[in-house]
């Protein structure tokens, strides 16, 4: 169990407002169904703003959609944050 920073009177609470398994990015097609199927698809991108996913944009299809996720612009493959 981790430890609680004395110093920080809502260490205890940070644990609740992480993003479930640590993403703070996220896809889904756009028409619902597995994620992995029907790539050329359009997918709906959510972020974590510390309490729930909220809506961020769309990609057209699913590599453009990881590349959000890893945090890469997809118009100019490079880090876009």
């Amino acid at each position: 169990m981790p430890r609680v920073d004395a110093g920080d009177p809502l260490a205890a609470y940070g644990k609740r407002r992480r993003a479930p398994m640590d993403d703070h990015r996220r896809h889904r097609p756009l028409h619902g169904g597995g994620g992995h199927l029907r790539p050329d698809e359009p997918r709906a991108l959510e972020e974590w703003n510390g309490f729930s996913y909220e809506p961020a944009g769309t990609a057209a299809n699913l590599p453009e959609a990881q590349l959000w996720v890893n945090g890469i612009d997809p118009g100019t493959g490079t880090a876009s944050k």
